[in-house]
């Protein structure tokens, strides 16, 4: 299977910016480290900065599965669920 690339654009809740911000940092550094991680970054908008995107590139979607199972996503997903005001995930595929 090709490549994977996963875009999640976060938008936290106005009083959780910077406990969320927090959050995804520890998270991206975990992510980083998991087998079929090629890459995973996160951005913060300029105008916004209640508004992160990821941007996630895995070498298979079964390692990405792998991924969104893990303790460290888990436990990400119990601590940030109130501070998080609308969260998309988009898995697109590499065309050039």
């Amino acid at each position: 299977m090709a490549q994977l690339t996963v875009v999640a654009t976060i938008i936290a809740k106005e009083d959780k910016v910077e406990f969320l911000k927090k959050e995804l940092l520890k998270l991206v550094e975990l992510t980083k480290t998991e087998q079929g991680c090629i890459g995973y970054t996160l951005h913060q908008d300029n105008e916004n900065p209640a508004h992160f995107l990821m941007y996630e590139n895995w070498e298979s979607e079964e390692l990405l599965e792998v991924h969104k199972n893990n303790t460290a996503l888990t436990q990400f997903v119990a601590t940030t669920q109130d501070s998080i005001a609308q969260f998309i995930v988009n898995k697109m595929t590499i065309l050039a």
